[in-house]
């Protein structure tokens, strides 16, 4: 896995990504079943396949709203601070989830390695147990008739 330094996009860049995500979001719902796209950069033509254009649209999306971007494999192994982050918790917390066996780890000597695959399986299980949750709590109001 490269790292690369996250920068935020500024003010002109986040416009432009902007303008080009709109675009490439009506290029590719205008042509569904096209599995690949010739692009032209400075007189050269590419052939690209369709993930990497979504792919592409995804990063130009989160450029636009100001977010610096990191792509992962995803069958990348983490360090605990890493998958901590990503996560939005400490590392002690992160610690105490792989100790637990909530997400699978390996160890390289002494590191923990969390996939990546792994940590967003987590949390994906995670987010539909808070919107289940939430579901219930707003079903439990609209028959208490609390007013929201």
């Amino acid at each position: 896995m490269t790292a690369y330094p996250q920068k935020l996009p500024d003010n002109e860049s986040s416009s432009l990504a902007r303008t080009s995500a709109e675009e490439l979001s009506r290029l590719l719902g205008n042509i569904p079943d096209a599995e690949r796209a010739r692009v032209s950069l400075d007189g050269n033509d590419l052939i690209l396949p369709r993930q990497a254009l979504a792919l592409l649209r995804d990063i130009l999306v989160e450029m636009a709203q100001g977010n610096a971007v990191t792509i992962v494999p995803t069958h990348a192994e983490l360090t605990t601070q890493e998958a901590a982050n990503l996560l939005n918790v400490s590392r002690p917390h992160l610690v105490k989830l792989l100790e637990s066996g909530e997400i699978p780890f390996t160890k390289a000597g002494t590191h923990r390695r969390v996939r990546y695959q792994e940590l967003m399986s987590y949390k994906e299980t995670r987010m539909k147990e808070s919107i289940d949750a939430l579901a219930e709590l707003s079903a439990q109001a609209q028959e208490l008739d609390m007013g929201y």
